[in-house]
């Protein structure tokens, strides 16, 4: 092919890719322009995407402060360079913001008949990331779903739960309802285990028996202290709470597990009795 021919081919071909399809308030809008927008969306997509991991490495390296608020700051990071990407790739065809506040209204009737449960969603997930009621690896209990949180996204959260299961819940659901957050005010939690023996015990004996088996536990802390409390007087047995400090949250049933067996095995020893509970029956019979 000679070079006049390909000219020719270029040329026409550029004036099909740069051909008119609409007038927008004096913008013409060509494939070329479509192109060109598509192009600075996706040039300020790969800066977020690159800023967020460089931003999240640089301030787990040269800052303390926790996992949650770095993630917090990575996300509302990457929404501001997305929204400037859209907004310049917007205004690259000609819809300027005056245009958008116009879409915006309308968009505003379709939100409140149709879309107000996604937009619920996100203003929820702004909500999480501003005031932090969880954040990543927190281990929470919502609408009767318990497990660790593994990512939190602009409409929904995920939970990762024991049984290995990943549940998606919406992020309404944690502004909305009763949220349970074992990680909320640190990284350790108090623990209770109720236990009853007989009325012919020592109650001392069986006080310095919960005790012993609490802090001869590998995960349980020696602060702050272990505590024993007699509870109540029960209708068959005395009642006792054991009060420690662990920072197993994640496996705190199996520590729970570990303390039952070896205070049963103690209390054999000591010979201690947890009885069942007893009902005296008293028969009348009358002659007919």
């Amino acid at each position: 092919m000679r070079m006049d021919q390909l000219l020719a081919w270029v040329k026409k071909f550029w004036e099909v890719f740069s051909y008119t399809l609409v007038d927008v308030g004096g913008h013409k809008l060509s494939l070329l322009s479509f192109a060109t927008a598509l192009l600075i969306f996706y040039i300020g997509y790969f800066i977020s995407k690159v800023l967020d991991r460089g931003l999240g490495r640089l301030l787990e390296e040269k800052t303390k402060i926790d996992r949650g608020l770095r993630d917090s700051i990575q996300r509302f990071t990457r929404y501001f360079i997305l929204i400037v990407s859209a907004l310049v790739a917007l205004d690259s065809i000609g819809i300027s913001l005056k245009s958008l506040a116009a879409l915006g209204a309308v968009l505003m009737v379709g939100i409140g008949f149709g879309l107000q449960n996604i937009a619920q969603n996100f203003i929820s997930g702004l909500i999480i990331l501003l005031e932090r009621p969880i954040k990543l690896g927190d281990i929470v209990k919502v609408n009767g779903v318990s497990g660790r949180v593994v990512a939190i996204r602009a409409r929904s959260t995920i939970v990762h739960t024991r049984d290995d299961v990943a549940i998606i819940i919406p992020n309404s659901k944690f502004i909305s309802e009763n949220v349970v957050n074992d990680n909320f005010s640190g990284d350790k939690i108090r623990l209770k285990l109720s236990v009853g023996v007989s009325y012919e015990s020592d109650v001392r004996l069986v006080e310095k028996i919960l005790t012993e088996v609490a802090y001869a536990h590998p995960k349980v802390f020696n602060k702050p202290p272990v505590k024993v409390s007699f509870n109540d007087f029960g209708d068959s047995s005395l009642d006792f709470n054991l009060f420690f400090w662990t920072g197993d949250l994640w496996s705190k049933e199996f520590l729970l597990s570990d303390l039952r067996f070896e205070i049963v095995k103690r209390f054999r020893e000591e010979k201690v009795v947890i009885p069942f509970p007893q009902r005296d029956i008293h028969l009348i019979s009358q002659d007919t």
